[in-house]
């Protein structure tokens, strides 16, 4: 017992030196880190004020402002980099003063004007960050954007010499949905009026026969076939990884600022019309009956004799991040069959920024 509290107090005693030479050198790291800050608002100020002027000069060669203007808009970037550095710095001053009054125990607040150190080039592992807000100018023209897109809606199959009204699938029961990434850049450099939309996705197709049906892999073509017993469930679907590109049109707002400019789409009308091509990466089917009292799920997962490359034509009529997407597959379902069958999708699609 004895040894065991006397163990207590030497690690006490060793934990309390520790501790507070750890808090002298906390102390005298982070001003020094502060007063290297300082040195690093400096350069951030004038780094800004470049990028800024550069802006400005590019305005005053396109023609979009006289020189009495540009000249004006300097002025006003010059006197704002200046009262931000006063002020950062005053920001700095009053913390490296509270470190040095009341040691390591005032931690940094939350309102201290953030900067970055970097030790190193910055791209390997011997650089690090240090209360990492940076004042990075905002580039001034950005013609390409980027969003996650997702689809749902209908799905069908437009067969040959017959009409949807008699189609093989349930209309309300075959369904797609869409999920991928879109890049958007403008075609032209002083109108936003056509742009040019493409990225990747991945679709799902499903079908979901009619009459207690599925289908069935004859060797020499894909068939719809009663099943030998009654179906709760038959699905049909077919997963693909494509590549859409679309040439997207409508009006636009142009915002404009002193260090840039934007166009926005948010709340006009636009329009996609373009295609896609990819590959099939999988077909499945999914059965549910009850069979000598049991419940019973098959996944049968086969080639079923589709086509292994994938492409259309699609389009969209949209507001907002909301359209109408409809895509039609100008490949056949199956390679081999006698009457063409190919994929049709209706429904909704969104492009979150």
């Amino acid at each position: 017992m004895k040894i065991i509290t006397y163990c207590t107090v030497v690690t006490v005693w060793v934990l309390t030196v520790f501790t507070a030479n750890a808090q002298e050198e906390n102390q005298a790291e982070n001003i020094a880190m502060l007063k290297a800050a300082q040195e690093q608002v400096v350069k951030e100020e004038k780094d800004a004020l470049k990028v800024e002027v550069e802006a400005i000069n590019k305005r005053l060669e396109n023609e979009e402002l006289s020189f009495a203007e540009a000249e004006k808009l300097k002025a006003k970037a010059a006197e704002k980099r200046a009262l931000n550095i006063e002020n950062r710095l005053a920001i700095i001053d009053n913390k490296i003063a509270l470190l040095e009054r009341n040691g390591d125990n005032e931690n940094l607040s939350d309102d201290t004007e953030r900067v970055v150190l970097r030790i190193g080039s910055g791209d390997d592992d011997d650089s690090f960050v240090f209360l990492g807000k940076t004042n990075k100018a905002k580039k001034y023209d950005r013609r390409t954007t980027s969003a996650f897109v997702l689809a749902v809606g209908l799905n069908n199959v437009i067969t040959e010499g017959q009409s949807l009204n008699d189609s093989d699938f349930k209309i309300g029961g075959s369904r797609f949905a869409e999920i991928g990434w879109a890049w958007r850049t403008r075609v032209f450099k002083n109108t936003n009026w056509l742009r040019v939309k493409y990225g990747f996705s991945f679709q799902f197709n499903g079908l979901k026969p009619t009459d207690n049906r599925y289908f069935v892999d004859t060797g020499d073509q894909t068939e719809l076939q009663e099943f030998r017993l009654d179906l709760d469930k038959s699905k049909f679907r077919m997963d693909n990884l494509v590549f859409p590109v679309h040439f997207e049109f409508g009006p636009s707002k142009k915002i404009e600022k002193e260090e840039y400019f934007r166009y926005s789409t948010y709340n006009q009308i636009k329009v996609g019309l373009g295609g896609y091509a990819g590959f099939n990466l999988g077909t499945r089917q999914k059965l549910k009956y009850s069979e000598d009292g049991e419940n019973v799920k098959e996944k049968l997962k086969a080639n079923y004799n589709t086509n292994n490359f994938i492409y259309g034509v699609s389009g969209y009529v949209g507001w907002k991040g909301t359209a109408l997407y409809v895509k039609y597959d100008l490949n056949t379902i199956f390679k081999d069959n006698p009457i063409d069958q190919r994929n049709i999708s209706l429904g909704l699609r969104f492009d979150v920024d």
